[in-house]
């Protein structure tokens, strides 16, 4: 068993930690390849203190976005604002968190603060084509998928009066637009329904998808619609190269402008726009010129009529003049023409009346003798008729009744038909085709 001294000798002689941090020191700051060297990182959380020093970190990612290395970094005061504005100049952009920058940093260790990467420069023109390529990506994603000309290629309406507003409520570039649209030199009405998104920050891409999508619920309303931003910094703008909101604009069912910033300022919309503008005042002024365009054609078109008009009417006063010139001397003629047709027809009368009158005449000859003829032959015919008729009442009469031997019984004035109308006693009168003869009834037999 070993006793307490032995362990003693056995366990290593250490350094302070202020020793070894020493050594550190004299490797890390003492290292040429450690003082300002170039260095490619993403700057991520990046703020600055109340004494002016900016700390963030610099990081770097795979292609999987996995952050693979990391460090603390920092800009000191008295060289933060020259940094800063040497690349907002350059870039129109705002040194901020998730921008891909060339920096020159140098190491240093500090025995009680640790080490620390110190940004001693930066080079704006690596961000500026990191920011190009990340728009070129874009761009060639919606050429590849085959719609960056998809609303460019929508057909406009004449007029492009109905107008849905995409843009910041009370916003400058809002009110500027109105303001050009609404008091336009020529009088022209316009439509317009603001669809409220916020169009900066992290904000501005999903408002701007909802605007648009409440807009496609209601295309039978609208003509065209405006995406607008007034001017500002140009970081702002970075949210509008988004492959998802270029991808929506371009396959939109209405042709869209994009009027966003300055005539400096591009953005992904801009390439897949229908229209692209300078500025929001601009966007107005385009479609006031469309509006007047088509005015301008509409009062071509009424001068022409006007014109068509004034020609047809002098040309039919010429035609009514010559007619009327010509009336007198047609009616003399027509006059004439009637006259001695008249006259002819004057002189046929007599002779047609005489030629009329004599057919007449005739006619009522010949029917004159067909009336004498059918009453002759109606006479003829009632003769026979009431001969028959005479012969048939002399041959029906009761005297010749008498002669073919019958006999005629008679009571009082009554003549006797039946044995019914006799009694016993009566005195009867008994009448013969010559004579007549008295009787007395003795027996009556009424069997049929």
């Amino acid at each position: 068993m070993n006793s307490l001294n032995d362990i003693q000798t056995q366990q290593p002689q250490g350094m302070s930690l202020s020793a070894f941090n020493a050594c550190i020191e004299r490797l890390i700051n003492g290292e040429a390849m450690l003082q300002n060297q170039w260095v490619i990182a993403e700057t991520s959380d990046m703020r600055l203190n109340r004494s002016g020093h900016c700390y963030t970190e610099l990081i770097e990612k795979d292609a999987q976005g996995v952050t693979v290395a990391k460090v603390g970094a920092a800009i000191w005061a008295n060289n933060y604002a020259k940094i800063y504005h040497k690349f907002h100049d350059a870039t129109g952009q705002v040194l901020s968190t998730g921008m891909k920058v060339l920096v020159s940093v140098s190491a240093t260790f500090h025995r009680l603060y640790g080490i620390k990467v110190i940004i001693n420069d930066i080079d704006p023109s690596y961000t500026m084509g990191d920011m190009a390529r990340q728009r070129q990506e874009i761009i060639n994603r919606l050429t590849a998928d085959g719609i960056i000309d998809m609303n460019r290629q929508l057909p406009w309406a004449d007029v492009p009066q109905r107008v849905a507003i995409v843009s910041a409520a009370g916003a400058a570039g809002y009110g500027d637009f109105m303001n050009q649209l609404q008091g336009n030199a020529y009088g022209l009405q316009f439509y317009t329904c603001l669809f409220s998104a916020v169009m900066q920050g992290a904000q501005t891409v999903p408002t701007v998808l909802r605007a648009l999508d409440r807009i496609n619920s209601h295309l039978d309303r609208f003509d065209c619609v405006v995406i607008i931003r007034g001017g500002g910094a140009t970081s702002d703008l970075n949210s509008f190269d988004s492959y998802e909101l270029a991808a929506t604009v371009a396959q939109f069912l209405l042709p869209v402008i994009v009027g966003i910033g300055h005539e400096r300022d591009v953005t992904v919309l801009d390439y897949v726009a229908a229209m692209r503008v300078k500025t929001p005042t601009a966007a107005a002024e385009w479609i006031i010129q469309r509006g007047a365009a088509a005015l301008g054609h509409l009062n071509e078109l009424q001068d022409a009529v006007v014109g068509a008009v004034r020609d047809i009417v002098s040309q039919a006063k010429e035609h009514l003049a010559y007619f009327t010139s010509m009336i007198p001397a047609t009616a003399r003629r027509i006059i004439d023409t009637n006259s001695i047709k008249l006259d002819n027809y004057a002189g046929r009368i007599p002779l047609v009346a005489n030629s009329l009158i004599g057919n007449q005449s005739n006619r009522l000859d010949r029917i004159g003798d067909r009336i004498g003829d059918s009453v002759t032959r109606a006479l003829q015919r009632e003769q026979q008729r009431l001969q028959a008729l005479d012969d048939k009442a002399t041959l029906l009469s009761p005297l010749n009744t008498l002669r073919r031997g019958y006999s005629l019984v008679r009571v009082g004035d009554s003549c006797v038909t039946t044995a019914h109308q006799l009694h016993p006693g009566d005195n009867i009168t008994i009448q013969f085709a010559t004579g007549a003869a008295d009787a007395t009834i003795n027996h009556i037999d009424n069997q049929q």
